[in-house]
């Protein structure tokens, strides 16, 4: 195995491991908010306070998805500049 095969392989596995925590941080989010709105509302007073946490907590999540995608793409174009790169100097090398 070449150092890039590697460097790919590696690539991929990080992505594949960042897409899992972003999906996994989206789906706890929808289960234990939806778990605080009904205990909120289930004390008979309407919503209180899962509203706040809510809130707050989906301007995390937002935050995670936006750098996901932003360091996807941003690394999608590093690779292709990288990899133009190298077949310039394959071409001159051989």
């Amino acid at each position: 195995m070449t150092i890039s095969e590697s460097t790919a392989h590696d690539r991929a596995q990080a992505r594949v491991r960042d897409y899992t925590g972003m999906l996994w941080h989206a789906v706890t989010f929808v289960i234990i908010n939806g778990m605080l709105w009904a205990v909120d509302t289930a004390g008979g007073g309407g919503v209180d306070w899962a509203f706040w946490v809510t809130i707050f907590w989906g301007i995390g999540l937002a935050f995670h998805v936006a750098w996901y995608f932003i360091d996807v793409s941003r690394t999608g174009r590093r690779y292709e500049r990288l990899l133009e790169d190298e077949r310039r100097r394959e071409g001159r090398s051989g």
